[in-house]
């Protein structure tokens, strides 16, 4: 059977490579470091551990890239977290300045990947922040001359309301500004990739392999149902996908619905007519729309942040009204694919990157909040870092920050979210 037949029905899943089966975990696995989760962030750390010379066993639930790694709006923007002025009280100006370096860092961990190791996923460059209101252009200027006083090397570019044609063939927008050291890819190609590099590092992969049972101590046993892994440290790396696997960091992220249509191959003038420089872009909503063009030039039109729970009957009819909001001109376009997947969301929006307390052999990176691509490497760079006893500066900023565990318990979580960002929804139409 082909592999890609066992991942969520989606665009990428149809035009990716051909993925290896990786085997289940069958008896006891002996390494330095066992990572939970298949997708960027256990595949990034342990390539990072690998690289360090540590030996590792990898456990994924079902294949590798299944999750949000492998159905993502495949967006790779700069920067991590949202408003990380909040967190100066915490880790300070400077930590917040060093912060922000290595949400730029970030970005350039992904392109080194792709050139060291020639992964083929369609890696463009080119991304533009859209302005839904004439007032968040001004904004945009104030982050442009910010990214340049920290020395950004990438051309930046402030479009006038009047140029907005240039980039995306839409008259809903009041400016925007470019960035052309953000881009975007094919994220499952990427993370198939970044597996055959674990693997050809060392890593031993396993899929087909839930977890189910962790017992802690100096060195962790961690157990599926066939198996074991017996390991001197645990990085759980499921971000929505964690369950009750630990209840302690289950509780401090919480998932989110994200989806995404995916048009018939456009022609290419109507290609050139939606996004005249072929970038990845992005509104200001709170319901963000994201949208680029694949390689064979289909639109990929995502968005619509559901905290509910509940997905939509029928995405396709869901989402398709959204996108002819922003191009009508696309009305007899076919929709060819439709998917969701969960997005971890954490009540602060920076990613929660750390060791737990009580279990100080055991890390965790999680809680990207929609901008995982690009964190979710630097959260493998970082542990790898602190794993490996190598003195990590930018280990210990995240893990200073405290997370607050959201409210209301397991069933209660997400319909108090969905409360709080229906008033922000109405604060955006104020």
């Amino acid at each position: 059977m082909d592999a890609r037949s066992e991942h969520a029905v989606s665009y990428y899943a149809a035009s990716s490579h051909r993925q290896p089966d990786y085997p289940a975990l069958l008896g006891e696995v002996g390494v330095d470091v066992c990572v939970v989760g298949g997708g960027f962030s256990g595949l990034n750390t342990a390539i990072e551990l690998a690289q360090r010379g540590l030996s590792v066993a990898l456990l994924e639930a079902r294949k590798i890239g299944w999750g949000a790694s492998g159905r993502n709006g495949g967006q790779l923007i700069r920067g991590v977290g949202h408003g990380l002025e909040q967190f100066q009280k915490v880790i300070g100006a400077e930590g917040v300045r060093d912060m922000t370096l290595m949400g730029l860092e970030a970005v350039e961990i992904v392109r080194r990947r792709v050139e060291e190791h020639a992964i083929d996923c369609d890696l463009t460059w080119g991304y533009c922040d859209l302005a839904n209101k004439p007032g968040e252009l001004q904004g945009f200027r104030q982050d442009a001359e910010a990214l340049r006083s920290l020395g950004y090397q990438h051309d930046l570019q402030i479009i006038e309301a009047q140029d907005m044609h240039s980039v995306v063939g839409s008259d809903r927008y009041h400016g925007g500004l470019v960035d052309m050291g953000s881009g975007h890819l094919h994220p499952l190609n990427l993370a198939l990739g970044e597996a055959a590099v674990a693997t050809g590092l060392g890593v031993q992969v396993f899929e087909h392999s839930p977890v189910t049972r962790i017992d802690y101590g100096q060195r962790v046993r961690v157990h599926t149902a066939q198996g074991q892994v017996n390991a001197g440290y645990l990085v759980l790396a499921c971000n929505a996908y964690l369950g009750d696997l630990n209840k302690e960091l289950s509780g401090k992220v919480l998932p989110a619905g994200s989806y995404i249509i995916a048009t018939e191959p456009l022609s290419e003038a109507q290609a050139r007519q939606v996004l005249p420089r072929n970038l990845a872009v992005c509104d200001q909503r709170v319901t963000v729309d994201y949208y680029r063009l694949s390689a064979d030039r289909r639109l990929l039109f995502g968005g619509a942040c559901h905290y509910s729970g509940r997905d939509p009957k029928d995405i396709g009819a869901y989402m398709r009204p959204k996108m002819l909001e922003v191009f009508p001109q696309l009305a007899d376009a076919r929709i060819d694919y439709q998917w969701g997947g969960m997005i971890g969301i954490g009540a602060n929006r920076l990613p929660q990157i750390g060791r737990l307390k009580e279990q100080p052999n055991v890390f965790h990176a999680q809680a990207y909040s929609g901008h995982g691509l690009n964190a979710t490497h630097l959260a493998g760079k970082l542990l790898g870092e602190a794993i490996s006893g190598q003195a990590s500066r930018g280990f210990d900023l995240f893990a200073k920050v405290p997370h607050m565990t959201f409210p209301g318990g397991k069933h209660l979580r997400s319909p108090l979210l969905a409360l709080g960002m229906l008033w922000h929804r109405f604060k955006e139409l104020g």
